[in-house]
């Protein structure tokens, strides 16, 4: 049993889709919208063909998308556009038509992903081309590759799930790698290979849903060959090629001391490269309060963000010289507060490879206001 799964309960008729997989026992199937932990045992797997004779989607059952609004912003929750009405010069008033449809997706190679819930989605590949595309699927995290799928699509086709992913962990998905080759016998066309790196934003993925093709339903769509190579031109004839102009090598070694000779007027002696700064570690402790960080003031007027922002460089500065210089630990003084800057900065550190562990500083000198790093 897999995450996409389209599941029924035994105990009623019930059913659902598999959007997490809890332990070993234990799953979350959401059913209307609805998500409940319900035991393995508990389900029955629901067969593709079953759901067709049904009334189901042409696609498999971990293809199938429940269309819903999503408002811009706040993933998963579902906001209808309220109507809006305008007043005309003589007091009435009127309600505009609506919006014209996005027009259709032009031909090209789509990464596609299709809600299956209100809060899963699942990734496709499609081939809106005339085209055989072998493609590889994975994802990037910190650096670090891994290879999810390889197959070859046909033309006017659409790939088998190549993963899940949930709408409320929008900002930890990780960065999608696609690398396609497209092929097709019997033409003078010859396609280079094209890798693509698609990083999710909400900026920009809400305003990405709109109809894909092939599979003709709503999803949030990225086009992956949207400035695609120019074909390399094959040549078709067997003419000879013309012989190169003859050298006189009389004019040609003038023309080369006549070259030297003005080159030599205008050289202009290279500068001196700086020598490289060195870096200077940062104190034992570091004092992340505003008044340590702008002893000179000026600093009335600043926003709750900008003051953290100016503790996070000021942080993200005495960590990396701290690496740099091979120091092996460092304090970071932060304070009580209300916690946003301590939860920042372990956030942050949490993250960081080059890390052996932090933990709360002396309590007896710092109270709970210090963290204390190791580093590596």
């Amino acid at each position: 049993m897999n995450i996409g799964d389209r599941v029924r309960l035994m105990s009623g008729r019930e059913e659902g889709i598999v959007t997490r997989i809890l332990d070993q026992n234990l799953v979350e199937v959401t059913i209307d919208d609805f998500p409940v932990p319900v035991l393995r045992s508990e389900l029955v797997l629901v067969a593709a063909e079953e759901f067709k004779a049904f009334g189901g989607s042409e696609l498999a059952p971990s293809q199938v998308a429940a269309p819903r609004p999503i408002k811009p912003g706040k993933p998963g929750k579902a906001a209808p556009a309220a109507p809006t009405t305008t007043t005309t010069p003589s007091g009435s008033t009127s309600t505009p038509a609506k919006a014209a449809p996005a027009p259709p997706a032009p031909k090209g190679l789509y990464l596609a992903l299709v809600q299956q819930t209100s809060e899963l989605l699942v990734a496709h590949l499609i081939n809106n081309t005339d085209a055989d595309v072998l493609f590889t699927f994975g994802e990037e995290r910190g650096g670090q590759y891994r290879a999810l799928a390889a197959d070859k699509l046909a033309p006017k086709a659409v790939s088998q799930p190549l993963g899940h992913r949930h709408l409320k962990d929008f900002d930890q998905w990780a960065t999608a790698v696609v690398q396609l080759l497209p092929s097709q016998l019997d033409t003078a066309t010859l396609y280079d290979t094209l890798l693509k790196r698609v990083s999710f934003k909400a900026s920009s993925f809400y305003s990405s849903r709109r109809e894909a093709p092939v599979i003709k339903r709503e999803a949030y769509l990225f086009q992956l060959d949207e400035k695609p190579a120019a074909p390399i031109p094959v040549p078709l004839t067997d003419e000879a090629p013309k012989p190169a102009p003859a050298v006189d090598p009389v004019k040609l070694r003038d023309q080369l001391a006549d070259k030297l000779r003005g080159d030599a007027k205008t050289v202009v002696p290279a500068p001196k490269p700086e020598p490289a700064k060195a870096i200077v570690p940062p104190p034992h402790e570091v004092d992340l309060h505003l008044e340590a960080l702008k002893p000179e003031g000026g600093t009335e007027g600043l926003s709750n963000t900008a003051v953290l922002e100016l503790q996070t460089a000021a942080f993200e500065d005495a960590l990396s010289r701290a690496l740099a210089t091979n120091m092996h630990e460092i304090v970071f003084i932060h304070g009580v507060g209300n916690g946003t800057l301590r939860k920042e900065l372990h956030k942050r550190l949490s993250r960081n490879r080059d890390i052996k562990f932090f933990e709360e500083a002396r309590k007896e000198k710092f109270g709970y206001g210090a963290t204390l790093v190791r580093l590596k």
